[in-house]
């Protein structure tokens, strides 16, 4: 998001602000704007998996949607309640031509299932509106509750209070 520099540094909108990604992201998290990763194939590979889910989480991301996962972090996101989601029909993240100052809604999740195709609406500050159709990567229903309930650690604490 920062042509001509390496490392972890993006700019925040709306301000424009150059900073640290650490910066940005608890800038958004006190702003209540969730945050939505573009990524490639096998998104997560070569990580120390489950930490990288909770990192993704504790910076404020909702929502990850890519090529492909690898098979364990898509899993470990789901128990950190972010939401797994896989380009349909061809798509990549470089097909978009994102900028960084995108809105992003998540079309359908009210009534979210296993498996299910979604839309991803993209509208740009120039008032461009891209619909992305996606495949939620949420596998199982005991995934879709992890989810719901904003992770799993969330979920076991809900049954364990609902059963005392």
């Amino acid at each position: 998001m920062v042509p001509g520099v390496e490392g972890g540094v993006t700019k925040h909108y709306p301000s424009g602000e150059q900073m640290p990604i650490y910066d940005a992201a608890m800038k958004y998290i006190a702003n209540s704007v969730p945050l939505v990763i573009f990524a490639g194939k096998e998104y997560g590979t070569g990580s120390s998996r489950d930490w990288a889910a909770k990192g993704t989480r504790l910076l404020g991301v909702r929502a990850v949607v890519a090529e492909s996962f690898e098979r364990i972090h898509r899993s470990n996101l789901v128990g950190m309640g972010v939401l797994p989601l896989v380009f349909e029909g061809g798509k990549t993240w470089k097909d978009l031509n994102l900028k960084g100052d995108e809105t992003v809604d998540i079309v359908g999740l009210a009534k979210l299932k296993p498996r299910q195709k979604l839309t991803v609406t993209i509208t740009g500050s120039d008032g461009r509106v891209q619909e992305v159709p996606v495949l939620c990567r949420i596998d199982t229903v005991d995934e879709e509750g992890y989810f719901r309930n904003g992770g799993i650690l969330h979920y076991v604490l809900r049954q364990l209070l609902e059963a005392a």
